[in-house]
């Protein structure tokens, strides 16, 4: 199989139909051999019985629920754990950066990597309606994870990721971060397993309805990285 994708939902009933058309869209019209893997994270708006709907009707769509939620970090360790695709891309439920920025990060698999992210930051990259408070909110923890922790990345958390499958399995069968700071661990074990991450620019739109509660979500992630710090340093 070419392509595992592995898309966490948490209340995502209304928004999940056009994404998963976008999503098998594209790659169908590119004729790969996918799998999706959706994975429900204690939905409460009747996202799992969609879901449920959509594995019944192709057998190349298959679901992981979780209950109560668990948090993005343990949604996507979750659906890796099940992945048996030759690449594994992690996307977001919303599809913020649109599928064909794939291909940059594929680009950079065929070129060596073993690990590609997208970011919103490195130079080439768009970010488009973000709101600015969001923007700064942002900035601030990704310099604050290259200060702690990671100094030659500028953008962790945009949720567009592809990995070598057997990359990806491993890495997040190890996982202990359930939250959103989840991919600093992710990447931090990366480089430290050896393997070899390239961060590639795309395109990212922000969402009218992000499931980030900025406020809530930013004190989490801050407690998530000095954690991390504390036990990985």
């Amino acid at each position: 199989m070419d392509l595992s994708v592995v898309l966490p939902c948490f209340n995502e009933r209304l928004r999940l139909p056009s994404t998963l058309d976008a999503v098998r869209g594209f790659l169908d019209r590119r004729g790969d051999e996918y799998e999706i893997v959706l994975v429900d994270d204690g939905s409460d708006d009747g996202t799992l019985d969609l879901l449920r709907a959509y594995e019944r009707g192709a057998p190349n769509i298959r679901v992981v629920s979780l209950w109560p939620n668990q948090g993005k970090g343990r949604a996507v360790a979750e659906g890796m754990r099940v992945t048996r695709g030759a690449r594994v891309l992690m996307a977001d439920a919303d599809l913020s950066t649109p599928m064909v920025e794939l291909e940059r990060l594929e680009d950079a698999l065929d070129t060596g990597a073993d690990v590609a992210i997208g970011s919103r930051s490195a130079p080439g990259s768009e970010m488009l309606d973000q709101a600015f408070y969001r923007v700064v909110m942002g900035r601030t923890f990704n310099l604050l994870v290259r200060r702690t922790m990671l100094p030659d990345f500028r953008d962790t958390q945009c949720g567009f990721k592809l990995f070598q499958g057997e990359a990806a399995r491993e890495l997040f069968r190890r996982l202990r971060t359930s939250g959103f700071a989840f991919d600093v661990e992710i990447l931090w074990d990366a480089q430290g397993a050896g393997y070899t991450v390239t961060e590639v620019p795309v395109r990212w739109r922000a969402s009218d309805s992000s499931r980030v509660a900025p406020l809530r979500h930013s004190g989490q992630m801050l407690r998530d990285l000095v954690r991390l710090r504390m036990r990985l340093r």
